[in-house]
């Protein structure tokens, strides 16, 4: 792809974060309350056969395409049809082997992870998904590379709603985990459809081993990226799973869910749209400069508030909501993960960047040694001092980000880290001790939580405004004028 005009990138990349948080924000809005449902209803473990089932899930799409996808939106050139036939070929043939052999070996799989039967036929279903979400690969990949969020984010909230429906229903008809089964199948189905009724593209197969030669060139240092993160991560659960009792990898996984759920939110949206943004801005570094920085920025301002909130008010839900005391011995490890995501906000901007100006191995490198920290030290702790450990040593783990901010300021981007968290940072601080002191002296009640949720985010806000009227004033003008914009 030729480059682009700075401002063609500015308003597509504007546009992008701007609809793809928003329509994210609605999803995460349906996952809260299917999940704040679902906990009630239904037990840890059956929380914890989901967790590893749907971590047995993510690692299936770690080996999906082999970094096809990834190449295709990061090529610069127009992408021709051979090129996004043969990368479909490719991942059909991968996809369908490994769909195989898993769906043979479904019963041992779940023998050696102590799954009853319904745990068997959850696994079944999302290897049948796993197959049905390939499929949706190459009408993603088109919209991501003309930066239509906002379509993506329609079948995004289609599946969202679908499985919310489905799982609370059968859940509270006491279906258990097989509510799970349904919704995920009835998920994946969903979704096919709509994407190919909104990108439809002229599907069939091919193969040309000049263009697979091309997309691997960066593919595969990409997926090895991807592969070793699944690893340090997804593997790595798998492995708590075999040593630890479903209920306490229930508490990881809740804990762990609720901790993440502003970079889902936030910094995720973020990264998926300013990846192909960085990278055409690579050889501009004054802008890609400024680019970094606000997206920073933007990240920070909504996830540091989000993260303290998290903190503050789920030990006065474990109070007032009986059904919710069960989830109480998961608060050291949601405090944890809660610091985990805060570094995390920090260090994974950074390493999309190093990866969008073609830096893979250095991020390369750092995720080895994650890897072997977690697999050598987290494993070890573990067992010895319980699942607490985990999160422990996954929120010490992120600290890597100091040296990987070394790295980048002194070969790559000379960028200013602390002018873009200063201000979000501050606010938090000030908005967490002045709610801290305020329920500390008024008496607990669900509607005074809701009023403390509603107080602290107008608080925050107020403060940030106070303290950078001029720089959140320039912002939002940038803002409106790109939204505004043909």
């Amino acid at each position: 792809m030729e480059d682009a005009d700075i401002s063609i990138i500015t308003k597509k990349s504007i546009k992008g974060i701007s609809i793809y948080i928003s329509r994210s924000l609605f999803i995460q809005l349906i996952n809260f309350f299917t999940n704040f449902t679902l906990t009630i209803l239904l037990s840890p473990a059956a929380f914890g056969v989901f967790f590893i089932v749907s971590s047995i899930n993510q690692i299936l799409s770690y080996f999906s395409d082999i970094g096809l996808s990834g190449a295709l939106i990061q090529k610069r050139e127009k992408v021709e049809l051979i090129e996004l036939r043969t990368s479909f070929t490719t991942q059909q043939i991968l996809v369908g082997g490994i769909c195989i052999i898993m769906l043979t070996l479904s019963f041992w799989i779940g023998k050696f992870f102590r799954l009853e039967t319904q745990g068997i036929w959850l696994f079944q279903a999302f290897v049948v998904a796993f197959f049905l979400s390939s499929l949706k690969t190459i009408p993603s990949v088109i919209l991501e590379r003309d930066i239509q969020f906002s379509k993506l984010a329609i079948v995004q909230i289609a599946e969202t709603v679908i499985f919310s429906l489905v799982v609370i229903t059968l859940a509270i008809k006491g279906f258990g985990i097989t509510a799970f089964t349904v919704a995920v199948l009835a998920r994946s189905i969903t979704g096919l459809i709509i994407i190919y009724l909104i990108a439809p593209w002229n599907i069939g197969f091919a193969f040309s081993k000049s263009a697979l030669t091309e997309l691997l060139s960066f593919g595969i240092p990409f997926q090895l990226n991807s592969i070793l993160a699944l690893i340090k991560d997804d593997l790595f659960i798998l492995f708590l799973g075999k040593i630890l009792p479903a209920s306490q990898l229930g508490y990881i996984g809740f804990a762990q869910k609720w901790a993440f759920t502003p970079l889902r939110l936030i910094m995720d949206n973020v990264i998926k749209v300013t990846f192909s943004s960085f990278a055409r801005l690579q050889h501009d570094k004054q802008n890609l400069k400024k680019a970094f920085e606000k997206s920073i920025f933007v990240i920070a301002l909504f996830v540091f508030p989000i993260l303290a909130l998290i903190v503050l008010l789920f030990p006065l839900l474990f109070h007032l909501v009986p059904k919710y005391a069960k989830w109480s011995p998961a608060f050291i490890s949601l405090c944890f993960f809660v610091l985990n995501a805060f570094l995390a906000s920090m260090l994974v901007p950074m390493t999309n960047l190093l990866n969008a100006i073609g830096k893979i191995k250095i991020t390369l490198y750092f995720m080895i040694a994650w890897t072997v920290v977690t697999w050598l030290i987290a494993s070890f702790l573990v067992m010895i001092f319980g699942f607490n450990l985990f999160a422990i040593v996954s929120a010490f783990i992120n600290l890597s980000f100091i040296p990987i901010f070394l790295i980048l300021k002194r070969d790559h981007l000379d960028f200013d880290l602390l002018k873009s968290i200063r201000l979000p940072l501050i606010s938090t601080v000030i908005m967490i001790l002045v709610l801290y002191l305020i329920e500390r002296s008024i008496p607990i009640s669900l509607f005074s939580v809701l009023i403390l949720l509603i107080s602290g985010l107008v608080l925050y806000f107020g403060i940030i405004f106070i303290l950078g009227k001029n720089q959140l004033l320039e912002d939002i003008k940038l803002v409106k004028n790109n939204l505004l914009s043909s």
